[in-house]
């Protein structure tokens, strides 16, 4: 079962009245808009994150396989001191 929580957001008074004026359905309808639209936005912040990880696990492997071992990788860090 999925449980629903309200939010609140700012928005210019003219937008607040004429949601306040508005039909049941209408804001039933604009409150599914909202939440696609939210859902979506944190779908894709998702897979930006999960792609940047597959992104530094690549090249991490690729790093070893050119023979950077974790001593290496601390020395050259430390170089920077």
């Amino acid at each position: 079962m999925i449980l629903n929580e309200e939010i609140t957001i700012k928005v210019p008074v003219e937008i607040a009245e004429a949601y306040r004026n508005s039909t049941e359905e209408y804001r039933q309808q604009m409150e599914l808009k909202i939440r696609f639209i939210l859902e979506d936005s944190i779908k894709s912040q998702k897979e930006r994150v999960e792609k940047l990880k597959k992104t530094m696990d690549s090249m991490s492997q690729e790093a070893q396989l050119n023979g950077l071992t974790p001593e290496i990788l601390e020395s050259i860090l430390r170089e920077d001191e």
